[in-house]
């Protein structure tokens, strides 16, 4: 009896039907390839970051992504400038390197709430989910004003991301979100900036690279 137990228990073994290899997920090969820019530019240049909570925008993908010790703990798809990225004053380019986040508006406006010079107009835009372009780079529910810390990149003179007014901002171009199309700024859909509004802060880096 014994020995045909033993039988029984190989060829079950052999057959494959136990499998004692644990199984591990597939890597994500977009949270590799940002990890992996951003440490590597990190450690060349503000090190601090890498245990630090911040934002990191990829011009290149269209994406801001949270960063926690050099960890995505969350993505959103946004929209760049549809001039590219660049740091100059009147080039309606998105500026590069590391900023800060040094003001923040819209506490209690509403969803799709419309800002003119940074405050609530009274009026509330409509959403377009479709790729429609309202004709104007229109602010609406939440605004982060950035400003540069980079000398002679984005800080000071005809460079300064605080004077060209750089924010992240809602839009009522929703439809356009992952489609560079701003006049520098960095859009979000609306629900996104008030999400991202309730952990960011004044003082919060944010490093936006064209990668």
């Amino acid at each position: 009896m014994r020995k045909n137990f033993t039988l029984t228990i190989f060829f079950i073994i052999s057959l494959g039907l136990f499998s004692f290899t644990p199984k591990t997920p597939n890597p994500n090969p977009e949270s590799e390839a940002i990890t992996n820019i951003l440490l590597n530019y990190t450690q060349q240049k503000h090190k601090r970051l890498l245990v630090e909570s911040y934002l990191f925008v990829s011009i290149k993908r269209q994406r801001m992504y949270h960063m926690v010790n050099n960890q995505i703990v969350g993505t959103y798809t946004i929209s760049a400038a549809r001039n590219g990225a660049g740091n100059k004053l009147g080039s309606n380019k998105t500026p590069t390197g590391l900023h800060t986040i040094v003001e923040k508006y819209g506490y209690n406006a509403p969803k799709g709430g419309l800002f003119v010079e940074r405050r609530f107009s009274g009026k509330v835009s409509k959403i377009h989910n479709e790729k429609y372009c309202v004709g104007s780079d229109d602010v609406t529910t939440r605004i982060l004003w950035l400003k540069g810390d980079e000398p002679g990149l984005n800080l000071g003179g005809k460079i300064d991301s605080y004077k060209r007014y750089i924010y992240i901002h809602g839009t009522p171009e929703e439809g356009l979100i992952g489609v560079p199309s701003s006049e520098g700024c960095i859009r979000m859909k609306n629900s996104d900036v008030i999400d991202l509004f309730t952990y960011a802060y004044v003082g919060m880096k944010v490093l936006i690279l064209n990668e």
